[in-house]
């Protein structure tokens, strides 16, 4: 195994997006049978999007699960086609990582840095490579989301406890 040393770190997961054509049928399980509670919603005709966004645990560790069905079944992006249409990663430098991962040949989705459904900044990760950017999810969305100051503070001292 290879030690690189990256000018940033993943903290942790920051949420899981499930599609499906209609987020009703998603509601039945995460809500009414997992007890999970809808703590905002998200609609853009841009994203192509209407998606209710909900929580598991709370605090600096809350993960959110975010319920997705499109709004015009078909157009793109088809956030409903892929079941786990992305995973959300915390990070503790957002441009820093951009800038770091772009120059090792990671290819991001069009779009750049910007202000995501839950109000942190956010970027994709593509998922499929190309010739200019050999390294992709490889099927997977990856999204990048800028960790917010008490996120960063409770990742370290839980990285810092006793065991």
């Amino acid at each position: 195994m290879t030690f690189i040393n990256r000018p940033f770190k993943v903290l942790g997961i920051q949420q899981i997006a499930i599609g499906g054509p209609d987020k009703r049928r998603l509601q039945k399980l995460w809500i009414d049978m997992l007890g999970l509670e809808i703590t905002g919603t998200f609609r853009s005709e841009r994203e192509n999007v209407d998606e209710d966004i909900c929580a598991i645990g709370s605090g600096p560790f809350k993960v959110e699960v975010d319920l997705m069905q499109p709004l015009d079944i078909d157009k793109k992006p088809a956030v409903h086609s892929t079941p786990l249409n992305h995973v959300g990663l915390w990070i503790d430098d957002l441009p820093t990582a951009v800038q770091w991962l772009s120059a090792q040949g990671v290819r991001f989705a069009p779009g750049g840095i910007r202000a995501g459904a839950a109000g942190f900044d956010i970027c994709f990760l593509h998922p499929r490579s190309n010739e200019e950017f050999p390294i992709s999810g490889e099927g997977v969305l990856i999204e990048l989301v800028q960790a917010p100051p008490e996120v960063v503070t409770a990742f370290a001292r839980l990285a810092k406890a006793p065991v």
